[in-house]
């Protein structure tokens, strides 16, 4: 048994996590860092949270650092999720973006999942762009990223439990999943349409790689993230959209207080924002 984690460590490892990442622990989740990284220390043989906090900040160790973030994020996600922002994105959202497109003879759109842990969004994303009509003739970039490299091998693997696919219609289902044993097998078709990348959205070099975004989609994320910390990453999220695109938050989220950079639309009953 390893002794339990001091105020002092825990203050420490919170510290180092926001430094890194952006994400914020609050003072009364000490019990869930603690429950998250204990079993880490007892595989790496260390004796107390102190040994690791020692490895994270001066072992130069950028799997670990990886392995931290996937032990202090919550990946639950599941196809067709706040299905009213889905309905947008192919209804009205889809005719602004491509006629304003047509305008400069562009024939593409560009769609980011900012945080697409196991990869449902993105390819929700991908199945409603390919049925939709008004794509025909114009080609979909759907990029998706995460923090977390497991989340990101499970998306790339493209097989899902059957709670996840739960809400994905019928046609849907039928069309572009295998089901082996209640374990569904997305469709290479769709699976192609989606390139996977791990990004941490609070680091400014590694969002510099993803520019001229029409839709970002960076949903249930910000709310693990204090005030400062989503000022700089909805910046981050301002420069890789094109002039005039737009990005799609949760929809228990808001701007209001965050920054002026975007203007709120509302779009049956939809609020999404619009780069200025």
């Amino acid at each position: 048994m390893i002794p339990p984690l001091t105020e002092e460590v825990f203050r420490q490892l919170r510290d180092f996590i926001y430094e890194k990442s952006g994400i914020f622990i609050p003072d009364n989740k000490k019990y869930f860092l603690e429950n998250r990284l204990g079993r880490r220390v007892q595989e790496k043989n260390l004796k107390t949270y102190d040994d690791y906090l020692y490895i994270l900040k001066y072992g130069n160790d950028k799997p670990e650092l990886t392995k931290l973030f996937d032990m202090v994020t919550t990946n639950e996600t599941f196809f067709f999720r706040e299905p009213l922002q889905f309905e947008l994105l192919t209804g009205e959202l889809l005719k602004r973006v491509l006629d304003e497109n047509s305008k400069s003879s562009r024939k593409d759109i560009k769609v980011w999942s900012a945080a697409s842990s196991t990869g449902e969004e993105a390819y929700t994303i991908a199945m409603l762009l390919n049925e939709s009509p008004g794509m025909k003739g114009y080609t979909t970039d759907i990029y998706a990223t995460d923090i977390c490299e497991s989340v990101l091998l499970s998306a790339k693997n493209g097989v899902y439990g059957s709670y996840a696919v739960r809400n994905v219609p019928e046609q849907y289902l039928k069309k572009y999943f295998t089901n082996t044993d209640q374990q569904f097998h997305l469709s290479a078709q769709i699976k192609k349409m989606v390139k996977f990348s791990k990004i941490n959205l609070f680091d400014e070099k590694e969002v510099k790689t993803i520019r001229g975004m029409d839709i970002v989609f960076c949903r249930n994320v910000l709310i693990y993230f204090d005030d400062r910390a989503k000022q700089k990453v909805v910046s981050h999220l301002y420069d890789a959209l094109r002039p005039g695109g737009y990005l799609v938050i949760g929809i228990s989220e808001s701007l209001h207080s965050i920054t002026r950079a975007f203007r709120p639309v509302v779009i049956n009953k939809v609020i999404i924002y619009q780069k200025v």
